[in-house]
């Protein structure tokens, strides 16, 4: 007999596969049950909806899991090489979800209010963790006085617009010959210091 856990880590990953493929509107609570092996009823005790089930999905699967997990290694960085590792943490993240991207991009604004609150509250979050990082270095002196909430959309911003330019829109893989280290590196030292040279 499975494991509440390992049921709903089933289930997660048949959402994902589903998700990636059809959408979240295309793909029903009752073929992520028979992907995952278990009955409509079973997906229902464990997550109650299908919107819930789309929360346990981004909260397992987008990048905000993982950058909480890097904020504490952050501090001991400088800030361009905290910088670097956000931004290429972020677009290994999206690459490895490069289907399921794609097809929540395209399909978003047709997201039933409730999807989209769930989805807008997940991108939220994960603006409010790198915002926090950006506030905390303002206090040490380290940043000057920008609105850390702008830094952190401009940053993720600027790294999803060339995901999306580079991936989706062109057909290039970002991970060949060193082009994300290159790439990364021009992007984080844009966004530190901006595109006119220092003044003498």
């Amino acid at each position: 007999m499975l494991k509440p856990s390992d049921t709903k880590e089933r289930l997660l990953g048949a959402t994902m596969k589903l998700v990636s493929e059809k959408g979240y509107l295309g793909a029903t609570t009752r073929e992520i049950a028979r992907e995952a092996g278990v009955s409509e009823l079973t997906l229902f005790r464990n997550f109650g909806s299908k919107e819930k089930l789309f929360e346990g999905l981004l909260g397992r699967y987008t990048f905000l899991p993982r950058l909480k997990e890097l904020r504490p290694r952050l501090d001991d960085l400088s800030y361009e090489e905290a910088l670097m590792t956000i931004a290429k943490r972020f677009l290994l993240t999206l690459k490895e979800q490069k289907s399921f991207i794609k097809i929540m991009y395209s399909e978003a604004n047709l997201y039933p209010d409730k999807a989209r609150k769930v989805y807008t509250a997940t991108g939220d979050e994960l603006l409010a963790t790198l915002s926090g990082y950006f506030s905390s270095l303002q206090k040490k002196g380290v940043l000057r006085k920008v609105s850390p909430e702008t830094s952190a959309r401009m940053f993720i911003g600027l790294l999803f617009a060339y995901f999306r330019s580079e991936e989706l829109l062109r057909g290039l893989d970002i991970t060949k010959k060193g082009k994300m280290d290159r790439e990364v590196r021009e992007i984080v030292d844009i966004f530190v210091h901006g595109t006119t040279k220092e003044r003498k």
